[in-house]
């Protein structure tokens, strides 16, 4: 099970997750923590942390190095004993730029803040899109997870 920890669009983020989860064949207990900032704030982030000075749409950052069923037994300084569950990581999406590119795309802002949800949680599982082939596979598990949930283009 992956558990979301977001106020805004809670439910839909939570089944999106667990879509993921599921096509992904992951196995055990996590949470990822999603956020909303400013374009001031990103842009920040951004630049602190990549030494990028702009603004962007969604910023990951993953907790775990390689992933593996989510247990005590594999994370042992990831797992909060408490919850009974495995820390992936933070996602930071920009409501102003995600507001921007839904019109640019000619989608709902729902449509778009999945999108980089989803996309900024395949970051923390691993999934890149530096080289080509990789940018298409994620591209491939984006697209399923989104439409697995209805989530399709135009929405």
């Amino acid at each position: 099970m992956l558990r979301v920890d977001c106020e805004k669009y809670y439910d839909v983020f939570s089944a999106l997750a667990e879509c993921a989860f599921t096509k992904l064949g992951l196995k055990g207990d996590a949470v990822a923590e999603a956020d909303f900032v400013t374009a001031e704030e990103i842009r920040d982030l951004n630049r602190e942390t990549r030494g990028v000075d702009r603004e962007t749409d969604v910023l990951s950052f993953p907790a775990l190095n390689g992933i593996k069923p989510f247990t005590k037994e594999n994370y042992p300084f990831d797992y909060d004993a408490e919850k009974g569950e495995v820390n992936l990581g933070n996602i930071v999406i920009c409501s102003e730029v995600a507001s921007r590119q839904a019109e640019e795309y000619g989608h709902g802002e729902l449509r778009e803040n999945c999108y980089l949800f989803v996309h900024g949680l395949l970051h923390l599982l691993g999934y890149d899109h530096i080289e080509e082939k990789d940018r298409a596979l994620m591209r491939e598990k984006e697209e399923l997870i989104l439409s697995s949930q209805n989530i399709v283009r135009g929405d």
